[in-house]
């Protein structure tokens, strides 16, 4: 069974760090693309970063470009974001997803999801 676990999360004030992580289980982790979404209390699910199977290609919304960095541990089955300089409209909750194909910002192109955790940044 399938399963993706985020941790990591929590309250921080502005200008704080944090660093997610997403625990993969029952698949081969490297044949999957992955990506992390937000969402925020009445508002869409959001795109933020999205990793390539082996980590070649990598993208980031624009809002969160040079504050955050995504990675990935295909040995840990282990996915990563490190969040720097957070902002309160940085509050959601983060999500973990991951696909079959290509690095996507389509949150249905995503075959499995996390339970998502957490951020809240204070100001």
């Amino acid at each position: 069974q399938v399963q993706l676990v985020e941790s990591g999360g929590g309250l921080v004030q502005a200008g704080d760090s944090l660093r997610l992580s997403c625990a993969a289980s029952g698949l081969t982790f490297s044949n999957y693309a992955m990506g992390w979404f937000r969402q925020a209390p009445g508002k869409e699910r959001e795109f933020v970063s999205g990793i390539s199977q082996l980590g070649f290609s990598i993208d980031y919304v624009d809002s969160v470009k040079g504050r955050f960095a995504i990675s990935r541990d295909n040995a840990k089955n282990t996915l990563y974001l490190q969040m720097n300089s957070l902002k309160p409209e940085d509050t959601a909750v983060y999500y973990c997803a991951a696909q079959r194909g290509g690095l996507s910002h389509r949150p249905g192109d995503y075959n499995y999801w996390g339970q998502g955790t957490q951020v809240t940044v204070s100001s």
